[in-house]
């Protein structure tokens, strides 16, 4: 089952930006992860939070795969860099729709079981 990391952030000191960008967008691909966004474009829909300066998306093959990275020796201090200059949070979603409806890849087609039965 796929994952994604989905994290709002608002950088509070940017000196860390870019050689965390530079090095982890490398360690993200190396570990089996795809950016789907890293961006300040955002477009309220609903709510009335306030937007995070940066949004970010992560594609992973696997909960493994985002741990992987997430603990790796190499992200460490990267990450620590991360905190230390924002603040905002990281989510691991996992790619499922816990009703079995929707056509999510890796999970069981939607009505599956009930064509089964003969609903």
């Amino acid at each position: 089952m796929k994952y994604y990391v989905v994290a709002e952030l608002d950088v509070t000191d940017p000196g860390w930006v870019p050689a965390y960008v530079q090095h982890t967008t490398k360690l993200v691909e190396e570990h089996g992860g795809r950016y789907l966004a890293r961006t300040p474009n955002l477009e309220r829909l609903e709510g009335d939070r306030r937007a995070p300066q940066i949004s970010l998306l992560i594609e992973w093959p696997s909960r493994e795969a985002a741990m992987a990275f997430y603990e790796c020796d190499e992200y460490r201090s990267h990450r620590e860099a991360r905190r230390d200059g924002s603040s905002g949070e990281f989510l691991l979603v996992a790619g499922e729709d816990i009703n079995g409806v929707a056509n999510v890849p890796g999970q069981s087609a939607p009505g599956a079981l009930s064509a089964e039965s003969g609903s």
